[in-house]
């Protein structure tokens, strides 16, 4: 089974080799892995016409298969040259994860773990947390896709979270008069990918395919390896339909991202390219929510000592906490009676009675105010 690494490599092929658009580049993914094309010299080999019927289209099959031999060409040429002028064989790099250090799936899931609070709800009432409108969308959205697409894993609900803060973070400013000119989906760099709906506006997603992040007995090292693969895009007629909540696990697509990486490119900037894809990490989001809840200092106290850094961090992460639970009790008290599009499109409305108080037009973009947990537990549903 293709690895992650192994997806990623032909999906730079297609997109920066073949010059394929990196959207359809990505649509292409899965039906050469199914017909076992993986890697250039896989594509090299094969013939026009089983590789028209993969790909669906001629021109697009020749492109594709003279890139490949262009590339298997220049690769045996540089074998042949090594291995004259040296005998001593080239250090064997340990292969990592996509993103980072290698890592079993079960394990990433468990690195993202957010904080939690055992305190009542009467207990969270008096708690007043000082904070800018971004965290708390993000905070909703992660706490909300809990509940109406259970079977995400956290990484993916931090991903979709940012995925959803961030379109509307550019809507904003777009109306300020902060952004100008056409988004990357205004556009239509997200053509070609799934939609879902994540506190009432939709985002573009890729589907993780073979992503088992849930600990299962007798698994295998290779099943450990593969379960990270990540196809990024599906056919034409499944990626212009909404995601259901059962589907696999899902990355938020980065489109400015994706934009920026199939844009104009210099020979250096290609050089400096990245191999990551153009998704939203988790590991950033939740990054950014540990450190965004402070508490506001008292009006007619003095000015407190700043708190020392650890310090700091662990009382910012315990307001997260006091945040989650709210959120929590809040969700908790709607899902018996609401469904899960219901839930979704009350929690904007939520977000907006709770959000703070920031001053009117481009001064407020930014600004902190007050969130109170007292006004978030006020919104549960009452028997």
């Amino acid at each position: 089974m293709a690895t992650q690494q192994d997806l990623q490599t032909l999906l730079r092929f297609l997109s920066q080799d073949a010059k394929i658009p990196l959207a359809s580049a990505m649509g292409k993914i899965k039906d050469l892995q199914a017909a076992k094309l993986i890697t250039p010299d896989n594509i090299a080999k094969s013939d026009i016409s089983g590789l028209q019927k993969v790909l669906g289209d001629e021109k697009l099959a020749r492109q594709v298969l003279n890139a490949a031999k262009r590339v298997s060409k220049k690769r045996t040429n540089s074998d042949l040259s090594t291995s004259s002028t040296s005998t001593i064989p080239s250090p064997i790099k340990r292969v990592k994860t996509g993103f980072g250090a290698p890592m079993d799936p079960a394990t990433f899931e468990a690195s993202l773990t957010l904080p939690s609070s055992n305190l009542t709800a009467s207990e969270l009432e008096d708690v007043v947390l000082f904070t800018n409108r971004a965290p708390l969308v993000l905070a909703v959205a992660v706490t909300v896709l809990k509940y109406t697409m259970p079977t995400q894993p956290l990484s993916s609900r931090l991903s979709l979270a940012q995925a959803v803060c961030s379109a509307n973070s550019q809507s904003k400013a777009k109306y300020l008069g902060i952004q100008n000119g056409a988004s990357a989906e205004d556009e239509g760099w997200g053509e070609g990918q799934p939609l879902i709906t994540v506190l009432n506006r939709q985002i573009r997603v890729m589907k993780r395919w073979g992503y088992t992040w849930k600990e299962e007995p007798e698994v295998k090292e290779e099943d450990l390896v593969s379960s990270q693969a990540t196809v990024a895009g599906d056919d034409a007629q499944d990626t212009q339909e909404t995601v259901a909540p059962d589907e696999p696990a899902l990355w938020g697509v980065d489109l400015e991202a994706l934009k920026k990486t199939n844009g104009p490119m210099t020979v250096g900037a290609r050089q400096g390219s990245t191999s990551e894809l153009p998704i939203y990490r988790p590991e950033s989001t939740r990054a950014y929510l540990m450190k965004s809840f402070g508490i506001k200092p008292s009006g007619d106290a003095k000015p407190a000592k700043a708190l020392a850094g650890k310090k700091a961090a662990e009382e910012k992460e315990r307001n997260l906490g006091l945040l989650l639970a709210s959120l929590d009790l809040l969700c908790q008290s709607w899902t018996p009676i609401l469904s899960s599009e219901d839930l979704d499109k009350r929690a904007w409305g939520w977000y907006c009675s709770v959000r703070p108080e920031v001053n009117s037009g481009v001064a407020g973009w930014g600004g902190k105010g007050d969130v109170k947990l007292t006004d978030i537990l006020r919104l549960r549903r009452t028997e």
